[in-house]
């Protein structure tokens, strides 16, 4: 994705970061001269040479070899160069995910040639990091661990799955617009009332009552999450594959009226506006399929294989997990459809009029002067007003990638240090970036105001955790 910015001699042409490679490897598959090449279990992109695959997996053997002297507990975590980053991560023992990321470049012209200045201090290790990470861990929720294939068939089968995996994955990496949310990949919580979500707990305990081969629920409205069964990491990695991949590929024109509460007068109220986003398309069909995808969770002490059953009405959505030795079958779904449809779609309706009620009473909300990332190290709770809404793409920030990076940078500084901290930047010419941690919390504040001095930022900083933050202990 370029974008071209006019410059005063000619054009400048900015570049954004792109994925030069990915690769997985075992050392140990291969140790032999010659057996090089089995050591390679994924390389993408697949049409490079034979010899310069063997050689790149080399070159980072060999440096990580080489850092494990100086650190023989953490290896190389990341390689800077001029024209790029190389990033390491071993998830499980021997198993190496290295990815390659160009610098972004600038593209001046010279007497009308091409000049390229690569520019190597704008990637933020923690963040591309961060997103090798959360490869390996979408890779595990729908394919288990790198050694269970290797268990179930060996490198063939292990291959065979990381090729499938990857090939489709790697596609959704949006390299140029990565930041500070990757490193948190935090889950963003809908604001409920008691009775609300008392409403929502019991109506999830009467489902796994009545479908009893439920073994865990998760409970989402409009792509925020309101209640969960299952262990942190793993809902924290199936959020991002609910928000980011299969609800914006059902995005569709919403009932008129937007989740209009269903009238009374409905007779019997059994119109429901249930359905499966995964499984059968039509449960009228007698020979509709009831495929639904398989996830894996607690790999570390159970592991657990599950069908993922998601279901949707109006803007609730209810992820049933059931044990994967159950195949769910056509019977099975129709009665699912039949006793959760209508009482989601009163849920969704309730949640809706609760929504707008407590939005009424809150008045409605002006564009403020600071902009705010929140993040919750303990229950994962994310809430960023700099994010405009995520698209399956991209999630874009609504303020310039240099005060993104500052963002990222103070994180940096963040994680160097256990105790609490404050850190305030004077940024670009009108604007100041706080960054506040306060226990297992981080607050990111950016104020565009002219001519402000430092204590008057650091008030318009109290007056935002008294107003957004009331309920939450920031020390000062």
């Amino acid at each position: 994705m370029a974008t071209a910015a006019a410059g005063g001699a000619g054009q400048e042409k900015q570049l954004a970061p792109t994925l030069l490679s990915f690769f997985i490897y075992n050392p140990k598959l291969g140790p032999k001269e010659g057996e090089e090449e089995k050591k390679i279990l994924f390389y993408h992109p697949n049409e490079v040479e034979k010899n310069e695959k063997i050689r790149n997996v080399g070159l980072c053997e060999a440096i990580v070899q080489f850092t494990r002297t100086f650190s023989p507990t953490k290896p190389a975590k990341s390689l800077h160069t001029q024209k790029n980053r190389q990033f390491f991560h071993e998830p499980e023992e021997n198993f190496w995910m290295v990815m390659v990321v160009r610098n972004p470049i600038i593209e001046k012209h010279k007497d009308g040639k091409p000049v390229y200045e690569y520019q190597e201090e704008e990637l933020l290790d923690k963040v591309y990091s961060s997103v090798l990470q959360q490869c390996y861990s979408m890779y595990k929720l729908f394919n288990g661990t790198f050694l269970k294939a290797m268990e179930d068939g060996g490198v063939k089968v292990l291959k065979e799955r990381l090729e499938k995996f990857f090939h489709r994955y790697l596609q959704t990496l949006h390299l140029q617009s990565c930041d500070l949310l990757d490193v948190f990949c935090g889950i963003s919580f809908f604001p409920l009332d008691k009775m609300t979500y008392l409403k929502i707990q019991s109506f999830i305990n009467r489902m796994e009552e009545s479908l009893n081969i439920v073994k865990y629920t998760a409970f989402l409205y409009n792509d925020q999450l309101i209640w969960s069964g299952l262990e942190q990491d793993d809902m924290r990695i199936l959020y991002k594959y609910l928000t980011t991949s299969l609800f914006p590929r059902h995005m569709e024109p919403e009932l008129a009226g937007r989740d209009s509460p269903i009238r009374a007068e409905m007779p019997g109220n059994l119109q429901h506006y249930g359905r499966f986003l995964t499984g059968p398309l039509n449960l009228n069909d007698p020979e509709a399929k009831c495929r639904f995808p398989k996830i894996f969770v607690n790999t570390d002490d159970t592991y657990e294989e599950l069908h993922l059953i998601v279901y949707k009405a109006m803007s609730a959505a209810v992820c049933f997990m059931i044990d994967a030795s159950i195949p769910p079958t056509l019977e099975f779904c129709r009665k699912l459809d039949s006793i959760v449809g209508p009482q989601l779609t009163m849920l969704a309706s309730d949640i809706c009029e609760q929504y707008n009620i407590n939005k009424r009473i809150s008045g409605a909300e002006k564009e403020p002067q600071f902009k705010f990332i929140y993040f919750n190290h303990m229950n994962l709770a994310e809430k960023s007003t700099i994010h405009m809404r995520k698209t399956p793409s991209v999630s874009l920030a609504s303020v310039h990638p240099d005060l993104m990076k500052i963002l990222g940078d103070i994180n940096s500084d963040f994680s160097r240090v256990d105790e609490d901290e404050e850190i305030i930047v004077k940024a670009m010419s009108d604007y100041w970036v706080v960054g506040k941690k306060s226990d297992q919390r981080e607050l990111y504040v950016i104020l565009n105001q002219k001519n402000a001095n430092l204590i008057e930022v650091n008030e318009e900083v109290k007056k935002l955790c008294a107003t957004q933050f009331n309920n939450i202990f920031f020390l000062d």
